[in-house]
């Protein structure tokens, strides 16, 4: 199970952890934080942007390294067939942001020629979504390689990714599943990709 927890809910989050689970010793392990409880329960503890944690095994230093750790420049690209929402920041704070949808046909039960040009016009469609996509994230993002964090169906979000342009991004984790990008979608999207991402398992579980 995969938890999304800012920096300001780091420290409290543990301690909840550990009273649940009857106490929990933390130690740093290959760039994360990983935490032990005394019933066979454990979690790890990931950094944002793909940063390797190099501090000490406590709360506080975690926290910390969550809350100083996002980039200074770097951009979010959320794409769904039909929508997008692309965004740069500096720090937490919104740079420049677009949002936009274009309509794309759901399926059809109709067959033959029929069917085959609907899916046509369907295709049609969906690129000229992604085209719309790219250009606008050229336009935000650039051509350089700042961090990017990425959402909503890996296939669309692949589409524009290879848009020449945008091949010098540099794409990191967390990935983000999210619905229809809308502004409300977008600004969601930017405190998660902030936030810790940690991953628990409860004794008694396959790991």
């Amino acid at each position: 199970m995969s938890i999304i927890v800012p920096a300001a809910r780091v420290e409290r989050w543990i301690a909840n952890f550990a009273e649940r689970h009857g106490g929990a010793t933390l130690s740093v392990a290959h760039g994360v934080l990983v935490g032990a409880a005394e019933d066979g329960s454990d979690f790890t503890a990931v950094l944002p942007f793909d940063a390797p944690y190099a501090g000490s095994a406590d709360p506080e230093s975690f926290a910390a390294a969550v809350a100083s750790g996002v980039p200074a420049d770097w951009g979010v690209l959320l794409v769904r067939k039909g929508g997008f929402a692309v965004a740069r920041l500096a720090g937490e704070s919104l740079v420049e942001s677009k949002t936009g949808q274009r309509h794309v046909q759901g399926r059809t039960k109709a067959g033959g020629q029929s069917q085959q040009r609907f899916a046509r016009r369907r295709d049609n469609q969906a690129r000229q979504a992604y085209e719309a996509a790219a250009d606008h994230a050229a336009r935000i993002l650039g051509s350089g390689s700042r961090p990017v964090v990425v959402g909503g169906d890996r296939a669309a979000v692949d589409e524009v990714l290879a848009d020449p342009r945008l091949r010098g991004l540099t794409v990191v984790e967390p990935w983000l599943p999210v619905p229809d990008p809308r502004r409300g979608i977008l600004e969601q999207a930017v405190r998660d990709a902030c936030a810790a991402r940690f991953d628990v398992r409860n004794a008694g579980e396959e790991p």
